[in-house]
């Protein structure tokens, strides 16, 4: 009051109106903060999702932030739960091509990796298309997993349907492949969502069992336009031993990375950061540094994903440990608007006043300037005793003026030039 020279109620508004805009700032500042715990929906144990999990768990360790990793049957379950508001899992391994009903509050953070579907099987000379499995036993994957979705898919358009003369088992990757190598069933259908390397690799080392080549695979990834054709060279799984012994063609989508719309944007970065270290090396299906990448299938990309894949990490994440690069950037995004807004409005509300005061006076300064030369020009006694009249009302109008000891000198200065005009008129 005393510096700005203000009212008290103006003052005590405007101070009031600042607390309120600090303190909703400090309530933002502290829910904008990234959450410290986060929970992934992977795969079944010793599979190849839950083991990436378990990856991007100690990385985000190494970040102060912790990392549960959910069991789950596969992609389909992983989708299910992140769809679902009451599971209160945050992010999901999910394989492409998966389709839920609502899908409208996830994102994806980009593909990973590829997931190629093996078809192993036994006691069927020459098996060259799909169709020829009809009328067998076949192990497809358990309910809720991608490959039982994919699988399911891929006879249907073989004409191989549920419901027929074909036995379709829900088993999983491990009953499967002990029921293939016991002769209970005639093929298995697994992935490395559902699948252990251990099962792959003692599948794939059998003598009992063969790999099925899709020659067809081309025709196939037109007709469905997430799968890809994988290629496993000869020799790609054990060169000393020549497995395979021939290069097999396979099918599979990619995999993806789904989280819910509000996973925080630096959490999103440091799961980003998390996938390159994990899946940016070669694999046999895959070159040096081609995932994570910017593919979306049916759900969309996340604009923190594809600001990532742009430009990568922000400034300060790049330079400050993750918490505080976290703080700093909040610091900023929250109050230094603050400062840029709320001081120079503060200070403008004693300008406000000072201008308003300003205008006062100098619409009484005009009136007493026209009224002086109207006087001086006017010639009849009558119209004379009138504006001398007029001279009294403005001197009323200014004596009832509510002004601030700031101003006490152009007020005062006034009355004075006031009392001089009304002087100079009596005279005439």
């Amino acid at each position: 009051m005393e510096l700005f020279d203000i009212g008290p109620t103006i003052a005590i508004s405007a101070l009031a109106g600042a607390a309120l805009i600090l303190f909703s700032a400090i309530i933002y500042f502290i829910h904008s903060a990234p959450p410290s715990t986060l929970t992934i929906s992977s795969g079944p144990e010793g599979s190849v999702f839950q083991k990436n999990a378990l990856k991007y768990a100690k990385i985000l360790e190494r970040n102060g932030v912790k990392l549960k990793v959910l069991p789950s049957k596969g992609s389909f379950e992983n989708l299910q739960r992140l769809s679902d508001p009451a599971s209160h899992v945050d992010i999901g391994i999910v394989q492409g091509g998966m389709l839920i009903a609502n899908t409208d509050n996830l994102v994806s953070l980009g593909s990973i990796s590829y997931q190629p579907l093996m078809i192993f099987y036994r006691g069927i000379p020459h098996l060259e298309i799909l169709s020829q499995l009809a009328g067998k036993k076949l192990a497809i994957g358990p309910t809720g997993s991608g490959v039982r979705n994919f699988s399911l898919a891929l006879l249907a358009v073989n004409g191989i349907k549920e419901g027929g003369n074909t036995t379709l088992l829900d088993w999983d990757a491990e009953d499967a492949s002990k029921a293939l190598l016991a002769h209970k069933i005639d093929a298995a259908f697994v992935m490395s969502e559902s699948a252990s390397t251990e099962i792959l690799h003692s599948l794939l080392r059998s003598n009992e069992v063969s790999l099925f080549s899709f020659k067809q695979a081309s025709a196939y990834s037109r007709k469905v336009e997430y799968l890809n054709v994988l290629d496993l060279p000869e020799g790609s799984i054990d060169l000393g031993l020549d497995i395979p012994s021939h290069d097999v063609s396979l099918l599979g989508p990619m995999v993806e990375l789904v989280a819910k719309k509000s996973l925080h944007p630096a959490l999103t970065d440091l799961l980003l950061e998390a996938a390159s270290e994990v899946h940016s090396r070669p694999g046999i299906f895959q070159r040096r540094g081609e995932f994570p990448a910017p593919i979306e299938h049916a759900i969309h990309l996340s604009e923190d994903a594809s600001t990532y894949y742009k430009s990568g990490k922000s400034l300060f994440y790049r330079f400050l440990p993750f918490w505080l690069a976290s703080l700093t950037s909040r610091l900023i995004v929250v109050f230094l608007p603050i400062l840029v807004i709320l001081i120079p409005a503060l200070r403008s509300i004693p300008a406000l006043f000072r201008w308003r005061t300003q205008i006062k006076i100098r619409r009484r300064y005009r009136e007493l300037l026209t009224m002086e030369q109207k006087f001086l020009n006017e010639t009849d006694p009558a119209k004379r005793d009138k504006l001398r009249k007029q001279f009294d009302r403005i001197d009323d109008a200014v004596n009832k003026m509510g002004v601030r000891a700031a101003f006490a000198d152009q007020f005062y200065g006034l009355r004075g030039h006031i009392d001089y005009v009304r002087q100079l008129v009596s005279k005439q």
